[in-house]
């Protein structure tokens, strides 16, 4: 396949987001893990911009998006219409015509392919803090190389639908700067389709959760029908639940290609979707998958006569931080009245608000900020009233269906799957939507209030729930400078990690080298310095650690301008990265434009709190060298600026007393460290299902033990910036145990994880006076 343009799905990696999109890197991982994935290939944003440069479409969307307001939502709808008429009218250029239909048909010949599915896979998409559920197209049982080329074009044009641009404008993205790569792959004749969580996301627990319907999972992600609700226990991978719902409809492959609505079977219809067998195997890929992101995921997957197959996963967007049962107090819209109708509590939380009912995106205007929204099930196309709406309420769905990812995401409380909401909810009747126990109620209940005006992140407090204090700094991973607002409400210290790779991707998108090369050195240290400005000053004067670049040499290869600059490494885990980089000849003048820009934060901004942290530290020699490049930059340590160090290479534990000395603090990177004290390469399939990579081993927490011991003994502080505190308490309670200074988290575990360490040093002073 054309290097850049077109990847076979089997050579994707997830730290390819930029080229191959969030799902499609997702996916490929799961491939390499040896997961059931059907074949696929990619075609790259890079394809994308060689289709919108030759085409002329980048001067149309650039003006048709300078005309929207974002206090006018008609005004998405004509930049939309605009743009996307411009795509379907665009033909292709000729050498990737060509290019795509060889790789077609290519594909069909290798994997005995009859029909495909073509589906996006945007930069900005199944991340951690935005899923983006449905509102990129897709296209199913598709057939010939002209109809994935048509395919191909629409997936492109979907990038700009309104609900598409209100959604990243509610995200906080730029929409120049995301790009969309589309994933082709064998279409599976699925019987039996569903949506797996390997945690609860309503309530958090160690549940998990799965839905079964017949047919393509199309019905249930869009709420035509509700589906079998299953759940494991996440301990014992018992079944614990089940509610089996009646299904009338179901979708399935018509004859020539696409899809078709057909009744389903009497006898079938209120049948169990999923037997229990196979619901088990399924529960087992969900934990495999688990294991692999170290966080709770939501996978897609489908089963046809012979086998199950997983066709999308990405992080659970929101996790509550309580799961305790609705009390008189806690926030639940819970009483002795019954309610007018019951569901599925799908997004927590309680709103009250005139019922505003929508038969359809064609009645989004009706919604006033803060009504209730009831419908029979939401669209992608309705986000624009979803985002205004004080909950939301849905006579179809299940907790995975677009009504309830979506809400979730956007803090709305939302009930589904009530089967009766529009018929018995009138309109313009004052109601009250309890999101966690899934009922609505007449009138205004206690606990009840209008919508926030803007979601924290999952797990967070939001300014609105009380976290007890901890004598361990607990402080936050930003990663998208665009979600910097919204995290700066969380109760934490600052900011422990900030990886400039997230701004080199998202916000410079080429090889710093080729960017020099061609004389742009000024557009270079002006994008690092704007990503970097957002969050010090969204956190101002909290410190924000800035951690430099830290890409290995085929990352960086792989960036665009990037080839020509770059080695090809056997293992670049351990090769030319880091530190190693920055005192390079070759490799210094990007690195002093890091400088640069963070220093131009410090003093054209004034935003003080920008500190620096250096990755992959092997040598005292090379930071002595480095320490001369940042006072060159202005950036010497003091009062105001602190230098902290990565603690990942072995060395660096071993002379901690010795590398103290060069600066003010350590951080744990707890990946690195621990493949490189185990020997067990992190990216090793083969090594991670066998259990040899855990920072948990023994001898990983010797090694943490020596660097605290050792840079405690030099006054130097120690943190850590990795997820595995949030993931087991375990192994937070022995960091905090040992003394650790600070934790980092990502954002959606900090409430959970700073009750967690709270309560450890609660126990602590406990077992201090005992054995006293």
């Amino acid at each position: 396949m054309a290097s850049r343009l077109l990847i076979d799905l089997g050579e994707v990696s997830e730290g390819e987001i930029a080229l191959v999109g969030g799902k499609a890197g997702k996916l490929g991982e799961l491939v390499r893990e040896g997961l059931p994935v059907p074949p696929g290939f990619v075609i790259t944003t890079e394809a994308f911009r060689a289709f919108v440069e030759a085409t002329g479409l980048v001067a149309v969307v650039r003006e048709a998006l300078g005309g929207v307001d974002p206090t006018r939502p008609a005004t998405f709808d004509e930049a939309s219409k605009k743009i996307r008429a411009a795509f379907e009218a665009a033909e292709f250029p000729a050498e990737l015509r060509e290019g795509i239909s060889s790789a077609y048909e290519g594909f069909t010949r290798k994997h005995d392919v009859r029909y495909c599915a073509v589906r996006s896979s945007a930069t900005a998409e199944d991340l951690a803090d935005a899923s983006f559920a449905g509102l990129q197209e897709t296209y199913l049982n598709v057939r010939g190389t002209e109809q994935v080329l048509e395919a191909v074009r629409k997936c492109w044009g979907s990038l700009y639908t309104p609900r598409v641009l209100v959604y990243r404008q509610k995200k906080g993205f730029d929409h120049a700067e995301v790009r969309l790569a589309v994933l082709v792959q064998k279409m599976v004749d699925a019987t039996v389709s569903g949506i797996l969580f390997t945690r609860d996301p309503n309530t958090g627990e160690n549940h998990v959760i799965v839905e079964a319907g017949w047919g393509l999972g199309e019905a249930i992600v869009g709420g035509e029908v509700t589906p079998d609700h299953y759940v494991v226990d996440g301990v014992t991978q018992k079944i614990v639940h089940k509610q089996l719902s009646e299904q009338k409809v179901r979708i399935v492959r018509a004859d020539g290609g696409g899809n078709r609505r057909e009744e389903v079977p009497p006898a079938e219809r209120s049948s169990q979707k999923l037997p229990d067998a196979r619901l088990l195997r399924l529960v087992s890929l969900g934990r495999l998958i688990e294991s692999r992101y170290r966080r709770p995921m939501d996978v897609e997957w489908c089963a046809d006569a012979h086998a199950l197959y997983i066709v999308q996963a990405r992080p659970v967007t929101t996790i509550p931080t309580s799961t305790a049962r609705p009390s008189e107090d806690d926030g639940s819209a819970a009483g002795a009245e019954a309610p007018l109708v019951r569901g599925f509590g799908a997004s927590p939380g309680v709103a009250t608000g005139i019922a505003r009912l929508l038969r359809g995106p064609e009645e989004m205007e009706r919604l006033v900020a803060g009504e209730v929204l009831v419908t029979t099930m939401t669209t992608p196309d309705m986000v624009p009233a979803m985002s205004r709406a004080g909950g939301i309420v849905t006579d179809e769905g299940g907790m995975t269906c677009h009504a309830a990812i979506v809400s979730r995401e956007l803090g709305v409380p939302c009930v589904v799957g009530t089967r009766e909401a529009t018929r018995v909810i009138p309109d313009g009747t004052e109601v009250t939507v309890d999101g966690k126990t899934g009922a609505v109620y007449r009138g205004r209940r206690a606990g009840s209030g209008p919508k926030a005006p803007a979601a924290a992140p999952a797990g967070s407090s939001g300014g609105h729930e009380a976290v007890p204090v901890t004598a361990t700094k607990v402080l936050v991973n930003v990663g998208v400078p665009e979600k910097a607002v919204e995290y700066a409400r969380l109760p934490v210290a600052g900011v422990g990690l900030l990886r400039i790779e997230f701004i080199f991707t998202a916000h410079v998108r080429e090889h710093p080298l080729a960017l020099l090369q061609k004389g742009r050195k000024d557009e270079l240290v002006r994008r690092l310095a704007d990503g970097i400005g957002k969050v010090c000053a969204a956190f101002h004067p909290r410190p924000v650690i800035v951690r430099t670049s830290d890409f290995k040499t085929n990352e960086y290869r792989g960036m665009p301008g990037g080839e020509p600059f770059e080695p090809i490494e056997e293992n670049p885990m351990i090769g030319w990265r880091g530190c190693s980089r920055y005192i390079a000849s070759t490799f210094r003048p990007a690195f002093e434009c890091e400088l640069e820009a963070i220093q131009k934060v410090r003093t054209e901004l004034g935003m003080k709190n920008a500190m620096v942290m250096l990755p992959f530290v092997r040598n005292t020699w090379e930071l002595e060298e480095i320490a001369g490049m940042l006072r060159a930059a202005g950036l010497r340590r003091s009062r105001d600026f602190k230098l902290y160090l990565m603690a990942e290479v072995p060395s660096t534990v071993l002379l901690a007393r010795e590398f103290a000395h060069h600066c003010d603090g350590f951080s744990i990177g707890s990946n690195d460290l621990t493949q490189l004290v185990l020997g067990a390469d992190r990216d090793s399939e083969t090594l991670g299902r066998m259990g040899y990579f855990d920072e948990r081993d023994p001898a990983v927490q010797r090694a943490i033990h020596l660097l605290i011991e050792g840079a405690h003994a030099e006054g130097t502080t120690v943190g850590i910036c990795g997820q595995g505190p949030s993931v087991y308490p375990e192994f937070a309670e022995f960091l905090v145990r040992e003394g650790i200074d600070s934790i980092s988290l990502n954002a959606d575990t900090v409430v959970a994880t700073t009750r967690t360490i709270a309560a450890i040093e609660q126990r602590m002073k406990l077992d201090s006076l005992r054995s006293g």
